[in-house]
């Protein structure tokens, strides 16, 4: 079948919206030093409000997603992308935690409804032949690569704005919200039935419900779920954590877009070669990818808090954050892969949603233990003691999983895949 006009303006557009709408441009690299030095939020309550965001999120699934279904998917990206610019507006204006706290319910609201519409919105508008799987991933691969190079020109530039004066990172940022609210307008409505797939409340908790129970059957399941949700919530709180480390290190705020930027690629080179890690690894894949990293949590705060030159402390810092970028490229990924291996389709919705709902609360609580921590001590004490425990747990969660995960089909026992499907 032919695309009509309003397609191909749609499969022409798309690329542009996502390289400016994926994610957050002129944002991450500073936001910590913009509302912990210019707005005065102290950096235990920015994790407190980072902590909130995930359980925002799965609060808002069910709503959102009958929302969008309600109203489309083009009006639900006019609307999350314009909701993304008031999240932003209420940073710049913020006068204490609460602004903060509403800002990312907000952005939670906006990234939910993202999540669900804009994939399926370019899905959507793919003529229905044999390569129509082939054309999505080279348009949406297109759309995140240039959204990479954005985002890595963006954070260079952020730093040294930031300097010049501390609001106009967020301003830049507040901008291209602005902007990609005006693309979502530009997309054309189709006339096709739309194909979001509506959640029903006891419909997904009976789903719940059926998952967890079934994965708790499964030693090797139960095992990845525990071993992800940790590891996430790990590398979520280190985003903010690295920014305090540097603060507290004095290293120039310039510099910081310039080190987060060049750390983003080296995570994009990583996460594009995860089947070369899996392939190398195997099932010591996850060992290699999470050791390294709570180990480097620890060095980190030893190096911060030794009597070494700033030039030493400096290059050892950054080649610890160069780990955790590293193993945080294919982590993401392969952590889904090996919860959804030896499964059948109907399953692997429930495991993504009963992982999603794990991670989520892993996220939250380890964000409030290291919100709790930087209340009492700096952030290189924070990032030790949380390397040390994390460490602990890791060591011990993969003495467990040596004989429950990474077996081949015929080594496990019946009862783990005897409702299971080879892939």
């Amino acid at each position: 079948m032919e695309s009509t006009k309003e397609e191909q303006n749609n499969i022409r557009l798309y690329p542009i919206y996502k390289m400016l709408s994926w994610d957050l441009l002129f944002y991450y690299s500073i936001i910590f030093l913009f509302l912990t030095q210019v707005k005065g939020i102290s950096a235990a309550d920015v994790l407190l409000a980072e902590s909130a965001y995930p359980i925002f999120k799965f609060i808002l699934l069910i709503p959102l997603t009958a929302l969008i279904t309600k109203i489309g998917k083009r009006n639900s990206l006019i609307m999350a992308n314009g909701i993304n610019a008031i999240s932003i507006f209420c940073y710049i204006v913020a006068q204490n935690f609460t602004y903060i706290l509403i800002g990312q319910f907000l952005s939670a609201i906006a990234f939910v409804i993202k999540g669900v519409a804009e994939t399926n919105l370019l899905y959507d508008n793919l003529p229905k032949d044999e390569k129509r799987g082939a054309k999505f991933s080279k348009i949406d691969g297109q759309g995140l690569s240039w959204y990479y190079y954005a985002d890595a020109i963006a954070s260079i530039l952020s730093g040294f704005l930031y300097i010049i004066n501390g609001y106009f990172p967020l301003i830049l940022c507040l901008i291209c919200c602005i902007i990609s609210t005006f693309l979502a307008f530009k997309f054309k409505r189709t006339g096709k039935k739309e194909t979001v797939e509506e959640i029903h409340f006891k419909t997904y908790i009976k789903d719940l419900k059926h998952s967890f129970k079934y994965m708790l059957q499964s030693n090797r399941l139960k095992y990845l779920l525990l071993f992800g949700a940790i590891f996430s919530g790990l590398l979520s709180v280190l985003i903010t954590l690295r920014s305090g480390i540097l603060e507290q290190m004095g290293v120039s705020e310039q510099y910081f877009g310039v080190i987060f930027a060049i750390f983003g690629i080296i995570s994009g080179i990583s996460a594009k070669n995860q089947d070369k890690v899996h392939n190398r690894y195997r099932n010591k894949t996850l060992g290699v990818l999470a050791v390294p990293t709570t180990i480097s949590c620890i060095v980190t705060g030893f190096m911060v808090l030794g009597k070494f030159s700033f030039q030493v402390t400096l290059i050892l810092v950054l080649t610890m954050f160069f780990i955790q970028y590293v193993a945080r490229g294919p982590f993401y990924t392969l952590i889904r892969r090996y919860l959804n291996n030896f499964t059948t389709s109907s399953l692997r919705n429930k495991i993504t949603s009963s992982y999603n709902l794990v991670e989520s609360v892993a996220r939250a609580m380890i964000g409030l233990f290291a919100s709790w921590l930087l209340r009492i001590t700096q952030a290189s004490n924070a990032v030790m003691v949380i390397g040390c425990i994390a460490t602990i747990a890791v060591v011990l969660l993969l003495d467990k999983m040596s004989s429950k995960v990474g077996l081949k089909p015929e080594e496990y026992e019946k009862r783990e895949i005897e409702f299971l499907e080879i892939k």
